[in-house]
């Protein structure tokens, strides 16, 4: 209630901003994309949706089985929010993960039906070196105009173009949300900092979503940036440091972040207790750049590696999003994927983690598939 009296009081004083803020970069938006971004912004003010990376397309001990959710199998519902990635190369039948394309289709567009929402990353080849996207030998100009590889890049382009024209309900583009060159203040990938300028980063960004909107006709993405919180220093000028490669206003949507690091993973060096704040910290971050912005957050990326703490997902995410509802906004948050009993990010069946997460799931601030209406229609997001 305390939300919704908030934002009401917000709109109040700014319904005008608002209104233009809520507009997709892309002019000639889908509606079912502009009435998707619309219903974003509204979560956010109320709840977040819940995400899982390929969660239609395997889980631990089983693989493409139809119907079947490692998330499902616990809670009964889907999640609201299905991640995916395009993979290495797009001239595969696969993506990075072997997922096979003809059935990321079919996911893909179930996910529409049922009321949830697709999200998409790409963790592309290093063209230059013919490596995978890990491979930090520089590779960015090359894949500019006037490049060696931008050729071979336009092409991949295309390809993408393609895969995600195919997303279709009926004559319906599905809207899609893209999270091209992520956790990119980091290393660990060939466009990360370190490894490219901030010019070239822009310039590839901006490149990207320019070929995609204004070459291939593309009307049915928004467009998400996403930093790594472990490259951020959240106690000196936080916000110069997050908006580090920011491509500018007219190329995001999405004001996103990954962070790993805050939510229980060992080894950094930061007491549970440090790790709380920080996360506290990130969030309040990319809520206060998204409202001066217009923008939507969202916690892109997340997750503790085999949900090792029990009580993880209310006691280390729920319950300090709550305590600080005023100064944090998010549309949804993502878990990683469920590779096997070590490798995965939500509870299966047997997992020590179920109860607490059944208690995540029937939290008025949490939106499963099953608390999703209709999420492109304007005002109709939520049952």
């Amino acid at each position: 209630m305390r939300r919704m009296m908030k934002w009401a009081f917000m709109v109040s004083l700014m319904l005008p901003l608002v209104v233009l803020a809520q507009m997709p970069i892309d002019e000639q938006a889908t509606e079912k994309t502009e009435c998707l971004l619309i219903n974003l912004h509204e979560i956010s003010k109320t709840g977040f949706m819940f995400g899982h990376q390929d969660d239609q397309a395997y889980g631990v001990g089983w693989k493409a089985e139809r119907g079947r959710s490692d998330v499902k199998d616990v809670l009964g519902t889907f999640p609201a929010v299905h991640g995916w990635d395009v993979g290495s190369r797009l001239s595969n039948e696969s993506n990075i993960d072997q997922v096979k394309f003809d059935n990321m289709r079919k996911w893909v567009k179930k996910a529409y039906k049922m009321g949830a929402i697709n999200t998409f990353s790409w963790h592309l080849d290093n063209l230059t070196t013919g490596s995978n996207s890990w491979d930090k030998t520089p590779s960015v100009p090359d894949l500019l105009p006037g490049g060696s590889k931008h050729e071979e890049f336009v092409k991949q382009l295309d390809l993408l173009a393609d895969l995600f024209n195919s997303f279709q309900s009926g004559f319906q583009k599905i809207p899609i949300i893209f999270r091209p060159w992520h956790e990119h203040n980091g290393d660990w990938f060939w466009w990360g900092k370190g490894n490219v300028s901030e010019e070239d980063y822009i310039a590839l960004f901006r490149f990207t979503v320019d070929y995609l909107k204004n070459e291939k006709g593309l009307h049915h993405l928004l467009y998400a940036f996403s930093p790594d919180r472990s490259r951020l220093r959240l106690d000196t000028i936080p916000e110069q440091n997050y908006l580090w490669g920011y491509p500018g206003d007219d190329y995001v949507d999405i004001i996103g972040i990954d962070n790993y690091g805050d939510v229980g993973r060992a080894g950094g060096g930061d007491s549970p207790e440090q790790q709380a704040q920080y996360f506290v910290e990130s969030l309040k971050l990319i809520t206060k750049i998204a409202r001066e912005k217009g923008k939507v957050a969202a916690l892109t990326e997340t997750g503790l590696e085999g949900v090792t703490r029990s009580d993880w997902f209310t006691q280390v995410i729920l319950e300090p999003i709550k305590a600080n509802d005023e100064d944090i906004d998010i549309a949804w948050l993502l878990v990683w994927r469920n590779a096997n009993t070590t490798h995965h990010y939500a509870p299966y069946q047997g997992h020590p983690s179920v109860p607490d997460f059944q208690l995540f799931d029937v939290d008025p601030l949490t939106y499963f598939e099953k608390d999703m209406k209709n999420p492109y229609k304007k005002g109709k997001a939520l049952k």
